[in-house]
C-alpha cells in the first residue's frame, strides 16, 4: 500500500535543500584545486635546492619509532653503501603516497615542512663530479623524522656485497681471501715439477699483488672511495 523509502532519494533531497548542484560542484572543484596546489607546493619544496632548515613539530604528535639520529643513519649508509643527501639530488619520482604523508603531517602540525633528506643508492641520485629511498625531515640537533619509504627493498646480500668497501682493512682482507682462493685453484704443478709449500707461497704473493693491483687501478680509475667517506657526499667520485 505504501511505497518503500529510497534512502538515496532522501539523501539527495536533504542535499538539495542545503545547497544547489551547481554550488556543490563549484565547492568540490575548489577543494580539488586547493589540494592540487598544496601538493604542487610540497613537490616544489622537495625538488628545490633552497630547501634547508629544521622543523618545529609538535612532539606529542610524533611517532617515536620514526625518529632517528644522524649516527644511526650514518651507520646504515656505511653498512649498505647508501647516500644521505638533500632531496633535490634524487632523480627518481616521488610517489603520491609520500606527498600525501607530507601533507598530512603539515596539517597535523600546522606548519610547512622543509629541509627534506633522502637515503638512497648512488644510482638513484644526481651526483656532481668531484633499489630503496627513505624520506626524512630534520628536527634539529642531528635528529631526523622518517616520512615515507617506497620502491623495492635492498638485495638480501647487499650488506655482504658492500662489506669490502666499508674500510681499507676490509678491502685488504677481502683481497687476501680472494688471493688464497685463486692460489688454491691454480694448478701449481704446471709451473713446477715439485709443488712444494714455497711454490704455493710464491703463487699466493703473485696473486695478492695482481688482485691488489687490479683493485687499486679500478679504484683510482673510477674515483671510488670507502663507504664511511661517501655516505653524505654529493660527488660521485668522492
Amino acid at each position: 500500500m505504501f511505497p518503500k523509502t529510497r534512502v538515496e532519494e532522501k539523501l539527495s533531497q536533504k542535499r538539495n535543500k542545503r545547497i544547489s548542484s551547481e554550488a556543490i560542484l563549484k565547492e568540490v572543484y575548489g577543494l580539488f584545486a586547493q589540494n592540487d596546489k598544496e601538493r604542487s607546493q610540497i613537490l616544489n619544496t622537495i625538488r628545490s635546492k633552497d630547501n634547508s632548515g629544521t622543523n618545529n613539530l609538535n612532539v606529542e604528535l610524533l611517532d617515536a619509532d620514526r625518529i632517528y639520529h644522524l649516527e644511526d643513519i650514518r651507520a646504515l649508509c656505511v653498512e649498505y653503501r647508501l647516500r644521505f643527501l638533500d632531496t633535490h639530488f634524487f632523480k627518481g619520482t616521488f610517489p603520491e603516497e609520500a606527498i600525501s604523508e607530507i601533507r598530512r603531517l603539515e596539517k597535523a602540525h600546522n606548519t610547512r615542512l622543509k629541509g627534506f633528506k633522502i637515503i638512497a643508492p648512488s644510482k638513484l641520485l644526481k651526483l656532481e663530479n668531484a633499489d630503496d629511498p627513505l624520506l626524512f625531515v630534520p628536527l634539529g640537533h642531528d635528529y631526523f623524522y622518517f616520512i615515507h619509504k617506497w620502491g623495492n627493498d635492498l638485495h638480501p646480500f647487499r650488506k655482504l656485497q658492500m662489506w669490502p668497501y666499508r674500510s681499507f682493512e676490509n678491502l685488504v682482507f677481502t683481497i687476501f681471501l680472494l688471493s688464497i682462493l685463486l692460489t688454491a685453484i691454480t694448478p701449481v704443478n704446471l709451473f713446477s715439477h715439485t709443488a712444494s709449500i714455497q711454490e704455493y707461497v710464491l703463487t699466493f704473493l703473485f696473486m695478492f699483488k695482481a688482485v691488489g693491483g687490479i683493485v687499486l687501478f679500478y679504484g683510482f680509475a673510477k674515483g671510488k672511495n670507502f663507504n664511511n667517506a661517501i655516505w653524505d657526499s654529493k660527488y660521485y667520485n668522492a
